[in-house]
């Protein structure tokens, strides 16, 4: 018997859907909460080290300076009310895993508010894992096919995704694009961008992932 090729295309569709659950799942279960994250943030600091095998001064110097940024708005990055109370209707269970590295200034931006945002409903269990360490993970959630971080992937119970969210806030990506475009150097893209979270306070974040929660509850 000849299956019709919709039904073929929708079995290969299901299984892929079923890996990737597989998948998710078994990196869940390896990532590590955000108190965790932030321990280890601080011993990499402390090591003079940073995540991954790039161990550049670079980078380095980059890790602590995230530290600092992630302090920075884990104390004063305000929620709204709108997306406290929304959150809080989530009544199924949801998985959150965050890709990230400890170099990456974009992660030091909006972990810190992905945290609190997942704090407020017992029902969303987020954990955190390292890129370089997960490959395999990081190339079924590109962005424009790049490998770009950090990335939010919220799952449901069964680890099937109900969404991706990364690397930073619509605004700022696109001004990221357009530095890019005008080949601006590396300088000057990290204090345009510094200056766009610092003067966004993280709204445009909550926004986004706002919308997307919405579509779930």
């Amino acid at each position: 018997m000849h299956l019709p090729k919709t039904c073929i295309n929708t079995y290969l569709c299901s299984m892929e859907k079923m890996d990737t659950a597989i998948l998710l799942e078994d990196t869940f279960n390896k990532g590590i909460d955000y108190s965790v994250y932030s321990q280890q943030m601080n011993q990499f600091v402390a090591a003079q080290k940073t995540s991954g095998s790039n161990q550049s001064e670079a980078l380095i110097d980059y890790t602590k300076l995230n530290l600092q940024r992630m302090n920075r708005w884990d104390k004063k990055a305000v929620l709204s009310d709108e997306i406290i109370t929304t959150v809080k209707y989530i009544n199924k269970p949801q998985h959150w895993i965050v890709i990230t590295e400890a170099w990456c200034g974009d992660a030091a931006h909006n972990i810190p508010a992905i945290a609190k945002i997942a704090s407020h409903n017992d029902l969303i269990s987020l954990r955190f894992i390292y890129r370089d360490e997960n490959l395999e993970v990081m190339d079924q959630f590109l962005t424009n096919g790049g490998r770009s971080i950090p990335k939010l992937i919220a799952t449901n119970e069964k680890f099937e995704v109900l969404f991706s969210w990364g690397p930073r806030p619509e605004g700022c990506q696109k001004l990221y694009q357009q530095l890019k475009a005008e080949k601006a150097d590396f300088e000057t893209s990290k204090i345009a961008l510094q200056k766009w979270y610092n003067a966004d306070k993280q709204v445009a974040l909550q926004e986004e992932l706002l919308a997307l929660i919405q579509e779930t509850v």
